[in-house]
């Protein structure tokens, strides 16, 4: 008597939703019965062998761990989730940097201009990498040498003024990104934008926290966050 493997598929997550727990207890009892009724109907010339009785014993005792296994790992996710939209709420109203090209520029009465940063992922370190603000009709603004940059993320700031070094119009400016190595050949980059976390929404249905950066940006997800300023 051996219990199908897919039964102890089913209990490993396998199925649907596994078994329940009225489920595998008539499982188990079902088990019992059979054992019980196997030894006592067996053949006194050829009983059976103690490592048969372990291993079906064995088997039973494996659903059983299995279902506690789960109850654990359900337990165990619960505390992670919570534990990261904890995590999440403390970003309210912070900065963020996430993947985009977006660059506000604010300008007060007194023509003083405020800007947000913009930020670069590398794969890789560049030995060269030129920054190239456009306008909404892709004229270009203000280009920028940013010399060599090592890999990872690093975050910059435009002062708002254009090549002739004069204050531009407050609205949304875009960034180009072009990084090569010494060779002068390309390498991977990613521009990087600005948003402000407006809210956290704890959990989606994938299970994930949502963090919603407002109108423009919409939701991403905890690991959308590049960086933290």
């Amino acid at each position: 008597m051996n219990i199908d493997t897919s039964v102890l598929s089913n209990v490993n997550g396998g199925g649907a939703n596994g078994l329940s727990a009225r489920q595998s207890d008539e499982l188990r009892e079902s088990f019992m019965t059979l054992l019980i009724t196997q030894l006592q109907n067996q053949d006194p010339l050829n009983p059976m062998e103690n490592s048969e009785m372990t291993s079906q014993l064995a088997q039973i005792n494996t659903v059983s761990g299995i279902e506690e296994l789960n109850s654990t790992l359900e337990g165990i996710t619960s505390q992670m989730d919570a534990n990261q939209a904890l995590q999440a709420s403390g970003l309210i109203g912070k900065g963020v940097m996430v993947s985009g090209k977006d660059i506000l520029v604010e300008q007060d009465d007194e023509g003083n201009s405020y800007t947000t940063p913009f930020g670069i992922e590398l794969t890789q370190p560049a030995a060269n990498v030129k920054a190239t603000i456009v306008g909404e009709g892709g004229q270009v603004i203000k280009t920028l040498d940013l010399d060599g940059l090592d890999e990872g993320i690093q975050s910059f700031q435009w002062d708002g003024k254009n090549d002739q070094g004069e204050s531009v119009a407050s609205g949304r400016y875009s960034v180009q990104l072009e990084a090569t190595d010494a060779e002068g050949e390309k390498i991977e980059s990613t521009a990087l934008q600005y948003a402000v976390v407006n809210s956290v929404t704890p959990n989606d249905s994938s299970g994930s926290v949502r963090l919603d950066l407002g109108a423009i940006y919409g939701q991403i997800s905890l690991n959308d966050v590049k960086q933290i300023l």
